[in-house]
């Protein structure tokens, strides 16, 4: 393959000071590439101004930066919401225009959207998707194979470094002192995650001896856009929190934390400090990851497992979706039947009656992770997939490739 490396237009939505999902993958995505190849980049930080007024603005501004910067052959779009609102563009058809989806962005359940926005991406001239299960549901409706490639998301590998001890943990949050162990989960408060199936289906049978620690932004009491949301109607109400990622797992978690069958055995941390979220995560018996199907929503990657296996953390994780990219079973983690749950407490139990053994699987899956998955080696994979988008024989080849799978 030709070394000519192009010169590139990041554009992003999704960019600190905000952590975590997107925000992180939009981050180590520009940074990464920019130390390959010439770079720019048009993104909206949260604080810096009104989001609504970048996408109003957002055509305007890529045309001065092509005109300031007339070398650029590629534009990036960092999620399928860009996306739709660049169809609506013009003035730069005649630059390589190249899109990531992540999964919600592709199967949004807006009739309007899935029949006359969705298709029109092959208007793009590269698709990226951030696992298999995301690629395939794009073609499913409608994309052309061809444009599609799939790289999947990296993972930060100072995350292994040994954290905070349990001793130390444990003066921060009393729950801890104990000495009882303890399982994590960690994410949104939103369906798909499967918190409150977890909650309700496998942990009521679980021993009383040991501890759920629930970590992620959570809120004690219903805020008032919550209580505004449940008087809509269902249908609205679902495409609504999707669009805007509300906690719509919230309200039954709520209720599950004050079951007095769950309470004591069960405890919401909220959002803690990185330092010692590497540490929870490390020094607990498992991570889990109990994610459930959702008609319209999907889990695009699983970046979070990623993340808790570097940490140290046995990750137990559903078989669905895009989790099945970020979790090679056996291998990184164990990978369980999403929404059974028999086989989940099954496992769950022989986690508890042998601690050593499934101490010396977190080891092993760890090694895995740190070998297979980096920032580093996400940026070189998008470098090298704009690449063949600017030079269409090699374009041409690769896509031949895929169709051939």
């Amino acid at each position: 393959m030709s070394t000519t490396k192009p010169e590139i237009l990041f554009v992003s939505h999704k960019y600190p000071p905000a952590t975590g999902g997107m925000e992180k993958q939009s981050y180590e995505l520009i940074q990464g590439v920019s130390v390959l190849s010439k770079v720019h980049y048009l993104v909206y930080k949260k604080g810096k101004g009104s989001l609504l007024r970048f996408f109003w603005s957002l055509n305007k501004q890529i045309l001065q930066l092509l005109k300031a910067h007339p070398g650029i052959q590629l534009i990036h779009f960092n999620d399928g919401l860009l996306a739709a609102v660049a169809l609506f563009h013009r003035g730069y058809a005649h630059i390589k225009r190249a899109v990531t989806i992540h999964g919600l962005d592709v199967v949004f359940p807006l009739p309007y959207f899935q029949q006359h926005i969705l298709p029109k991406f092959n208007r793009y001239d590269l698709i990226i998707a951030v696992s298999e299960a995301t690629a395939q549901a794009a073609i499913a409706r409608g994309i052309q194979p061809e444009k599609v490639q799939v790289i999947n998301n990296g993972v930060d590998r100072q995350l292994a470094q040994q954290g905070l001890s349990r001793e130390l943990l444990a003066q921060r949050y009393p729950v801890l002192q104990t000495g009882k162990p303890y399982m994590l989960t960690l994410g949104r408060p939103v369906k798909r995650k499967g918190f409150s199936w977890l909650l309700d289906k496998v942990w009521r049978d679980m021993p009383g001896d040991v501890l759920l620690l629930m970590v992620g932004p959570f809120q004690q009491r219903a805020p008032l856009s919550e209580k505004l949301l449940q008087l809509l109607p269902r249908s609205w109400r679902h495409l609504l929190s999707l669009f805007l990622g509300y906690p719509s797992d919230a309200r039954a978690i709520r209720k599950l934390l004050r079951d007095p069958q769950l309470a004591p055995r069960l405890q919401h941390l909220g959002k803690v400090p990185l330092a010692e979220l590497q540490a929870l995560l490390a020094h607990a018996s498992a991570f889990l990851m109990p994610n459930i199907e959702v008609p319209g929503d999907m889990e695009g990657f699983g970046l979070v497992c990623l993340e808790a296996s570097l940490a140290g953390s046995l990750v137990l994780a559903a078989r669905t979706e895009g989790i099945c990219d970020a979790i090679r079973h056996q291998q990184n983690g164990l990978l369980l039947p999403s929404g059974d749950a028999q086989a989940w407490k099954a496992q769950l139990q022989q986690v508890f009656a042998a601690p050593a053994y499934y101490n010396q699987q977190r080891q092993a899956f760890q090694a895995y992770s740190a070998a297979h998955y980096s920032w580093e080696e996400m940026a070189q994979a998008y470098l090298v997939a704009f690449q063949g988008c600017c030079q269409p024989s090699l374009s041409a080849s690769g896509a031949a490739a895929r169709q051939a799978i």
